[in-house]
């Protein structure tokens, strides 16, 4: 194994933990590993469900993994990169990703019992053992939870409404978002809540373990997706945190005392705890960052916009940090060393992509027939709609599929039909907070393979696209690492030039002017799909 200035990032997402080792001189990754929770049988014994990964739900849109899970997550990932002969000393930074939203209750025990793992002789027991009895709450919400809706409209009313909301926030209340989910487990569970002294992210879980501290910090990246961040002074909103908290056990002072504070992404908050450093090898001066969200730190391989055609559609917009959707369907964020953006999440993305090839006798990944009909197909001249799940960007109910103004029913003119109609919605809903700029579109997902599918990207955004392949939360998290331990090193760094070492990018393409005018002329493509879709979602409202 390469042995040189290593940095890690650590990605704790849905179905996983993902790390990956970067060398800073050589610009190398030299270590890739991810624990599934399912099929890892050190992992698979908390009771979580095989196909959501979440432990069965009491009611339904209840959504919670078990932190013990991620305790032990810890212990078989260091064993693991210990065992494939990682050069764990020489790891002179930790960088975490957690899913987004996701939040661990820690009871007035748990800062005494952190404490235990910079303690000689810790190293002969595990994690799950010497953090047992830390918790309020023996389970974490993630980000799936979508039982919310009551709190959240109850905290949009009491700042004032939506406008006041996204001003306040960068956001309007949505009901994944950390702040709505809190009131209702507290609502719930109230003696859980009053048993609280603490409550972390799961990117901050991650840093406190580490460091053996349970109450370190929260960055301002990840804050964003709480709905009790001011955004634009990164700071603790008392509008914010009034409104979460009231009626609530102990009021606003209450609340107040269970967040940790806020700092900037790039804040180090301390070293590895003794625990590390004799159970698996880490030097004692391995520096711990604060960590940040998933999205936050996905963010960080692209310094520009960055389109992710996976399941769902992820479009991350940089912006200038005063820029907000005052539509509501965008939330505002920070990356995970700092830079402003919007992040717009559509979620009937590829998958209905893969739902229509279905439908004409395809298998899920079988593409050649269907990336066929595409390039003979017309761009920009067939109009079809379909909507399977409930849809977030813009918000509206599910529908069967929809093809207007044209009775053909060929594979070509369908699928073609379609992907503009998905790749319109992203394109529509984003322009009120998308800058004109010559700069290119970055993309990723298994859609970048398809040149039809990138010759109709181009055309719709009107910029040259640069495809690259995926990188993932833990690398972002390595590179913020490194980005950030030069910088405090005194050296210089270009992150964008460092990114494009670790991530390939493919040659660029660029927009064919009559694709640009099938789209953009008076009367064209997209002011018909506006008209279009505008009627749907009026007959299928969220539900």
């Amino acid at each position: 194994m390469v042995e040189g200035r290593l940095v890690l990032g650590l990605d704790l997402s849905t179905q996983s933990l993902s790390a990956v080792v970067v060398d800073i001189d050589s610009h190398k990754k030299v270590f890739e590993h991810s624990l599934d929770y399912v099929k890892d049988r050190r992992l698979n014994v908390f009771g979580i469900e095989k196909k959501h990964y979440i432990v069965p739900p009491r009611i339904e849109g209840e959504a919670d993994q078990p932190p013990r899970m991620f305790f032990a997550s810890l212990d078989s990932m260091f064993g693991d990169m210990r065992e494939a002969g990682v050069a764990l000393q020489n790891i002179v930074v930790v960088n975490s990703s957690g899913q987004q939203h996701g939040h661990v209750y820690l009871n007035r025990n748990a800062n005494s019992i952190f404490v235990k793992l910079n303690e000689e002789g810790s190293e002969h027991s595990d994690l799950v053992t010497l953090l047992e009895g830390c918790l309020a709450y023996g389970l974490a919400p993630i980000w799936m939870t979508c039982n919310t809706v009551e709190q959240a409209e109850y905290i949009r009313r009491y700042v004032g409404g939506k406008e006041r909301m996204i001003q306040l926030s960068g956001s309007d209340a949505p009901i994944r978002f950390t702040g709505t989910v809190m009131r209702r487990v507290a609502e719930q569970f109230p003696e859980v809540y009053r048993q609280t002294a603490n409550i972390q992210l799961i990117s901050s879980l991650v840093p406190a373990i580490l460091t053996g501290n349970s109450k370190v910090p929260i960055d301002f990246g990840n804050a964003c997706g709480m709905s009790l961040m001011d955004y634009t002074h990164r700071r603790w909103s008392g509008p914010l945190v009034r409104a979460t908290s009231a009626g609530l056990p102990g009021g606003e002072k209450a609340l107040r005392s269970k967040l940790p504070s806020i700092v900037a992404p790039d804040t180090i908050v301390g070293t590895i705890a003794t625990y590390f450093v004799r159970k698996y090898g880490f030097s004692d001066t391995c520096k711990i960052m604060v960590g940040s969200g998933d999205n936050p730190q996905s963010k960080v391989l692209v310094t520009g916009d960055l389109l992710s055609l996976g399941t769902s559609f992820v479009n991350m917009v940089s912006t200038d940090g005063r820029t907000l959707d005052m539509n509501g369907f965008a939330n505002a964020m920070y990356d995970g060393v700092g830079r402003p953006f919007m992040f717009g999440c559509r979620t009937n993305g590829a998958m209905v992509w893969d739902h229509l090839r279905a439908m004409y006798g395809m298998d899920k990944e079988e593409y050649g027939a269907a990336e066929k009909a595409l390039q003979q197909a017309p761009v920009g001249e067939c109009l079809v709609f379909w909507q399977p799940r409930n849809e977030s960007f813009p918000p509206s109910g599910s529908y069967d599929l929809v093809r207007v103004g044209s009775a053909k029913t060929s594979l070509g003119a369908d699928y073609a039909g379609l992907i503009e109609s998905s790749l319109a919605a992203a394109y529509h809903h984003s322009r009120g907070f998308t800058r004109e700029t010559t700069e290119p579109l970055y993309t990723t997902g298994g859609a970048t393979n398809s040149l039809g599918i990138m010759r109709r990207v181009t055309a719709i955004w009107k910029r040259q696209v640069t495809p690259m392949e995926k990188g993932g939360a833990a690398l972002g998290a390595a590179v913020a690492a490194a980005y950030s331990y030069l910088k405090s090193e005194g050296e210089e760094i270009d992150i964008e030039r460092f990114s494009a070492r670790l991530l390939r990018r493919r040659a660029p393409i660029h927009p064919r002017p009559e694709d640009v005018l099938a789209f953009h002329s008076p009367g064209g493509y997209l002011e018909k799909f506006a008209i279009e879709e505008a009627k749907l979602i009026a007959a299928h409202p969220a539900r």
